[in-house]
């Protein structure tokens, strides 16, 4: 499923994670560290890949498509205030 928004909003999404966040995204999802790092903004190719993020200049930063929201939904199900019965 593709997704846009704005790269200020995915910056904003990745600041808001917990410590440790980005190496249990990259663990439950089976992929590199720096592929997690890449996805919100890094721009590590040794190490890591790109996934599926398109990034085109504008305004808050500019506007990125991501073809492959996986990480996203998991980033923010870990920032999702929890809800306690």
């Amino acid at each position: 499923m593709t997704k846009t928004i704005t790269f200020n909003e995915l910056r904003r999404i990745k600041d808001s994670l917990p410590n440790g966040s980005m190496q249990r995204i990259a663990s439950d999802l089976d992929l590199e560290i720096e592929t997690v790092r890449n996805y919100f903004g890094g721009c590590n190719y040794e190490k890591g890949k790109s996934v599926g993020v398109h990034t085109e200049p504008g305004p808050n930063g500019g506007i990125v498509t991501l073809s492959d929201t996986k990480i996203l939904d998991y980033a923010l199900n870990l920032i999702k205030p929890k809800v306690h019965s």
